[in-house]
């Protein structure tokens, strides 16, 4: 949960995540929908799934237990180099470092770092550095300290220098460059999509449909629609995409909320349209399924954050 999101948010998450799903098996035998709903507003969903596949995985060993060891700890589901020294070096007190963002900013820092931190050759510079740095028998606490000392001291703008333990073998203070450290690439210019929406009544019900488990977003449901198209309107994208995704034709009435959302690559602006079902039987085209529900019963299903104004909308 902590992947690229603060420790304050998180919290409270993983205390109902954990009272919830206090162990591998409970996690491992919850439909996914159920995991989703507990982490709806964490965002990075993949994080959820993988979880929940790592749980399934860790089930069905006779013993029930996370691998104590690298080489296996790493083949399991979102287990990455990071995720591996953090459990391996707090959970099992075993020597391994962590890089993550936090750590990464400090070590580029206090070593003066001055090329561009995301080049693969830079990475391994920065791993290697935070291998030789580990303390024996100390690493949990070390890593710990370490991304600490990134999160609330020598933070990514007006690093608090006076306040760093560290701060007279600091090679980027000593040279007034703390600003200017670590050196990332310039972002591209963050692209902008218009989102056609349809909320599509048949009778007292509205159709909801799935998202494909890869991708964006996966696992999550929405009010079914997709990207506009250069040279259509909002209601004929909404049409469209209906019709790709589910194989049914629609009746675009009024515009129910528009909604601006940013991602990390990309920003959008969702138009959500009442719809009226015409003719067809849905299938699942484009989506991984689809349900006819009640308004009321959409706060049993996880949802994007874009997708909630929506929701709110459409239950007063």
């Amino acid at each position: 949960m902590l992947q690229q999101t603060q420790v304050d948010t998180v919290i409270p998450y993983y205390h109902r995540f954990l009272s919830k799903f206090p162990t591998f098996s409970s996690l491992a035998q919850a439909p996914l929908d159920h995991v989703l709903k507990l982490w709806e507003g964490l965002g990075y969903y993949s994080r959820a799934r993988n979880l929940h596949a790592l749980a399934q995985a860790v089930a069905d060993d006779p013993g029930e237990k996370l691998p104590s060891n690298y080489e296996d700890l790493i083949k399991l589901p979102g287990i990455g180099r990071y995720t591996a020294g953090a459990v391996l070096s707090i959970a099992f007190k075993q020597d391994y470092p962590v890089v993550d963002g936090n750590v990464q900013r400090v070590l580029a820092r206090y070593v003066g770092i001055r090329q561009d931190v995301g080049k693969p050759e830079i990475q391994k510079k920065i791993w290697a550095l935070a291998t030789s740095l580990v303390p024996s028998g100390h690493a949990g606490d070390y890593n710990q300290a370490l991304m600490e000392l990134g999160a609330l001291i020598c933070v990514p703008r007006q690093p608090r220098c006076l306040l760093c333990p560290v701060r007279s073998n600091c090679w980027a203070r000593k040279h007034g460059l703390q600003d200017e450290i670590p050196v990332k690439k310039k972002k591209a210019a963050v692209p902008h999509f218009d989102i056609g929406a349809g909320v599509i009544w048949r009778d007292d019900r509205i159709l909801i449909s799935q998202r494909p488990l890869n991708g964006l977003l996966g696992g999550l449901w929405e009010c079914p629609g997709g990207k506009m198209e250069r040279g259509e309107t909002l209601p004929q994208c909404v049409k469209r995409e209906i019709k790709e995704e589910l194989g049914i034709d629609v009746r675009v009435g009024k515009k129910l909320a528009e909604v601006n959302h940013a991602y990390s690559h990309f920003k959008i602006t969702l138009h959500a349209f009442h719809c009226a079902y015409v003719r067809g039987r849905p299938r699942a085209l484009g989506v991984r399924a689809w349900k006819w529900i009640r308004p009321k019963d959409l706060v049993r299903f996880a949802f994007p954050a874009a997708n909630q104004p929506v929701i709110r909308e459409l239950l007063k």
